[in-house]
């Protein structure tokens, strides 16, 4: 990756001030601010910068006199600690910057994916809803069930009703004996004992009717 810096590609022109102005890789330099400050901020790096001080300070106290390179106040030290100090506090800086760039595009990502989410979840919410809405006014199986359940009973009804109606109507036929006509005298079927058998009644000159008598 710190091949494709802007000096590294032959798509741009070179640049002029080139071998005036000093050139270094921001991304590689940036990449080194967050190890050091990652370093600095360590337990190890305490540890040992502890250890490192007291070893000085012991070294200049105790050693002999012709060994001693920092003797009390110890002003080699002190200005070894400030400049380290002054170094690390630009680079905790950069570090911290950096960091702060990929939380704004990190943040900016989350956004997008809530707002996709959310309108996702809004457009789910109207489908469910149309769904619902149009369900509401079909047959239900349980309504079915019941309008069939409905319509057995009535028939039923209707059938029990006809048959005893049926019933009742042949049995008042057979017991009424003044529905059928009554026989004749002679032995007819139908008519009155006067009429004669062409149809015609009978009168008191008629031959038979007389013999009869």
């Amino acid at each position: 990756m710190a091949r494709s810096s802007s000096r590294s590609r032959m798509d741009q022109p070179r640049d002029r001030s080139r071998g005036v102005k000093p050139q270094y890789d921001p991304e590689l330099f940036g990449r080194l601010s967050e190890r050091v400050a990652r370093f600095i901020g360590s337990a190890r790096f305490i540890g040992w910068m502890t250890v490192f001080v007291i070893t000085w300070l012991l070294w200049n106290v105790l050693a002999p006199d012709d060994v001693r390179f920092d003797p009390f106040p110890f002003i080699f030290l002190t200005l070894m600690l400030s400049l380290q100090a002054s170094y690390a506090a630009p680079l905790i800086l950069l570090a911290q910057n950096r960091q702060a760039d990929r939380d704004r595009v990190q943040y900016l990502e989350d956004r997008n994916l809530t707002e996709r989410l959310v309108a996702d979840t809004e457009y789910l919410t109207r489908e469910i809803a149309s769904v619902r809405i149009a369900t509401g006014d079909l047959a239900t199986r349980d309504f079915l069930r019941g309008e069939v359940r409905d319509l057995a009973e009535e028939l039923t009804t209707l059938i029990a009703g006809d048959t005893d109606h049926a019933a009742a109507t042949g049995s008042g036929e057979k017991s009424d004996p003044a529905a059928r006509p009554a026989p004749r005298p002679d032995g007819s079927p139908d008519g009155s004992p006067d009429d004669d058998p062409s149809g015609r009644p009978r009168t008191d000159d008629d031959p038979g009717r007389g013999e009869g008598t």
